[in-house]
């Protein structure tokens, strides 16, 4: 599989689910000896067109509200940006959003939405994943999402070292329609 940099969307959990998450996260990240990164659920995954990205980041601040996701469970798999992750139900809001990132991004990658926020990235034997899986409950019966960034990266993510190199090049704050 050949590799390449990429643009990745990603949308932001709010106060307290973006602290739980980021302690979670770090306190995996240091019993594992792996990688620090912030929650996040990846939208989009596109070309590296920086211009592109700040313009859909633009068009999603204007035109979505805060997003809120029902979190299914906690799972795991052999995939290292998948290691262990939260799974959430798919919703229209989501959808939209989605749609209107690949469309302002100008973009027709073909990636598939199956909305989720991992947790650790570390290749890990499955009894360890699956122990770590059941060990850990999400306190939230909904998770709110008040903000989107744009990542470059390198796709796939393979490594700690490819995770050290992800840069933010556009980030922007979605409405609250309470205001």
């Amino acid at each position: 599989m050949t590799r390449q940099t990429v643009i990745a969307y990603w949308l932001i959990p709010s106060e307290p689910a973006h602290s739980f998450f980021q302690r979670t996260i770090n306190d995996l990240a240091h019993r594992f000896d792996a990688p620090v990164f912030e929650p996040h659920v990846t939208i989009h995954v596109g070309a590296d067109r920086a211009d592109a990205a700040k313009n859909a980041l633009g068009d999603a601040a204007r035109e979505c509200k805060l997003i809120g996701l029902t979190p299914l469970g906690i799972d795991q798999s052999a995939e290292f940006t998948k290691t262990l992750f939260v799974d959430f139900l798919m919703s229209t809001e989501l959808r939209k959003i989605n749609d209107m990132i690949r469309e302002a991004a100008d973009d027709s990658s073909h990636y598939q939405l199956k909305p989720h926020l991992s947790l650790l990235y570390k290749n890990l034997a499955t009894p360890t994943r699956r122990e770590l899986a059941a060990s850990i409950n999400v306190p939230f019966f909904k998770v709110t999402f008040d903000a989107i960034k744009a990542v470059r990266c390198v796709s796939p993510t393979e490594s700690g070292v490819d995770v050290e190199a992800w840069h933010v090049v556009a980030a922007a704050s979605l409405s609250d329609d309470r205001v």
